[in-house]
Order: C-alpha cells, then structure tokens, then sequence
C-alpha cells in the first residue's frame, strides 16, 4: 500500500471522528443505535436488492451475442463496490476488481472491460441529472441564506465542468480509438491487440443506443433509490424528513464523495457533506452523521463477506491455473 494513500484515508478518518465528536459523540450514536438489530438487517436487506438494478444496468449493454449471464454482472458489481468501501483503494480500484471477477467467470476480457468503461459512463451521466435535481430541490426549498446561494452557484459551476467532462470521455470512447491505438503501438506494442480489441468491443456496445440509454435509465433508478433507502434510515431513527430533501441531500453527498474519488471510502469527505448539508434541509447534523455511520456499518456488514468469498473465487482460480500448468510440464 502506498504511504499517500495511507496518509490520506488517516487524515479522512481523523476528519470523520473531529465532527462526530464536535457534533456531539452520544447524540450521533445514541441516533444510529435506536435503529436496532431489525433496523440494521432491513438496510442491510434493501442495499443487497439495490445491487440487482446496478448489475442489470451493466449487464443490458452487452450484445445478445455474448451470452453472459447477469448474475455475472451482479457479482461483479457487488465485487466493485465491496471493494470501493472496504479496501484502503479508490474507486477505480474498485472498478478494477470489478472487472476481474467478471473476466474470472468466463466473460471475455475485451467484452468486460469496454462494458465497464461504459457503464461508468452511464452512471456517471445519471449521477449529474440526479445531482442536477438535488440542486433544483436545494434552490426551491433551502433557506435564502448568503451560505446557500454560495453552495447552488459552487454545484452548478461543478456541474458544468462534470458535464464537459463527460462529454469529453464520451468523446475519447467514440473518436479516440486510433489516437490510443498509435501511442499503444509505440509505447507498449505488446498490448496493441488487446487495445484494438476492446475499441471494436466499445463499438459495438455503442452501436446499440437503446441499450446504452436503457443502462442510463437503471443507474438513474439506482441513484433515486439509494435515497429511499436513506430516507428509510433517516425514518428508522425517529427523523421525520420529506422525501424530497432526503433525495435533494444525497444527491450532493454524492457529488461530493465524487470530487474526492481519490480518497479511500471518501473518509471524511462524506460526513463533512452531511454535517454541512443536512441543516440546510431542516436535518440536525447529529442525524445526518448517523445515518453517516449507519452507512459505513452497513457497507462493512456486506462488503467484508462479499470479498472473503470474492477471495476464495480468486484462491480456488489461482490453483486451478497452477494445476494446468503442472500437467502442461509433465
């Protein structure tokens, strides 16, 4: 592990236990603990059925022809995420591991690893129209405070430059194949027919527009139902809060935990955003750290057996590999 990447996720959780203590330690957890065991175990529950219209939102880009299954893509991005919140990586190591335990299931690596980039691409363009209705609920309904205009001008300005963004990955997909493939060819020869390989896979993926915009519309569903399930814990420790700003809150929680991409599990990040964000929508901070908390125990809870069993995958992979070689010696 790099000493940077140590450095940061110490500096993210030393953030993470000043606010909490500043907010008030017992309060926040006396909050996250009137939840229960039940309560816990229906997050828990909803988060698990969650991971079903991401891994549809995956699986619907690849061509009939492949014949991959979608518990493949479930899997695969149950793995992705397990590895996003637990492991000391970013999220594109994430999405690395994502990958690979979908390559380890049969699906070609060409096919897996354009359908990836893909798929980030429709979860990232849902993310900005969700985000872009949390600023429209923010502006409606957040007090007309000099704090709170500052905010919707800074997310707007966020959003332009998310957007520009956007359009210039969609861009490097579409246009940039044989930009890629010369400084591949020079660079790293060795790699040249895997790269042209996954451009004719991103190809062909783009070809159908229909399952592009069909896998825009699940993260887009993904995104609305995360915040239910917010809304449900926000319920389940005794806050009575609207849908709409529980919806309008998360969307800029996301945002922001977006912007520190680097920072493993947005340590810090995120319970900054709910302690800031949440008075804005008539939310004590000491509820939004504990929803804050609620999360993290509940992305641990599932995310530590996902990647013991992910491992025994690997382990089992590993070995049988190993014995193929022996028998080729022999």
């Amino acid at each position: 592990m790099k000493l940077r990447v140590v450095i940061v996720a110490l500096l993210g959780l030393a953030l993470a236990i000043y606010l909490v203590a500043y907010t008030g330690m017992g309060a926040v957890f006396s909050a996250a603990a009137a939840v229960g065991l039940g309560g816990f175990g229906l997050l828990c529950l909803y988060a698990l059925a969650l991971f079903v219209v991401l891994g549809c939102a995956w699986h619907v880009l690849l061509p009939e022809s492949s014949r991959a299954n979608m518990r493949v893509f479930l899997w695969a991005r149950m793995v992705r995420d397990a590895a996003t919140d637990v492991l000391p990586f970013s999220q594109l190591g994430g999405i690395v591991l994502g990958a690979r335990a979908a390559i380890l299931h049969g699906v070609s690596d060409p096919l897996v690893y354009a359908s990836t980039i893909v798929d980030v691409t429709a979860e990232m363009l849902a993310q900005i129209a969700y985000v872009a209705l949390g600023v429209l609920i923010l502006d409606l309904s957040a007090p007309p405070t000099s704090f709170a205009q500052s905010l919707i001008k800074a997310l707007l300005i966020g959003m332009v430059c998310a957007v520009a963004a956007a359009g210039i990955f969609l861009a490097l997909q579409r246009h940039g194949h044989r930009v890629i493939e010369k400084f591949t060819a020079r660079v790293l020869p060795g790699a040249l027919h895997r790269t042209m390989a996954v451009s004719a896979a991103l190809d062909s993926i783009y070809r159908s527009r229909a399952r592009v915009a069909a896998s825009i519309v699940l993260h887009s569903v993904g995104w609305v139902a995360s915040a239910i399930g917010v809304w449900i814990a926000f319920r389940l420790i005794g806050m009575r809060v609207e849908l709409k700003s529980v919806l309008a809150l998360e969307s800029l929680v996301s945002a922001i935990r977006s912007t520190a991409v680097f920072i493993p599990h947005a340590l810090g990040a995120q319970e900054a955003a709910y302690t800031v964000l949440s008075p804005l929508f008539g939310i004590g901070a000491e509820f939004g750290l504990a929803v804050s908390v609620l999360k993290r125990a509940r992305d641990l809870a599932i995310g530590i057996p996902i990647l013991l069993i992910w491992q025994a995958i690997e382990g089992r992979s590993a070995s049988r590999a190993s014995n193929e070689e022996r028998r080729a010696e022999v």
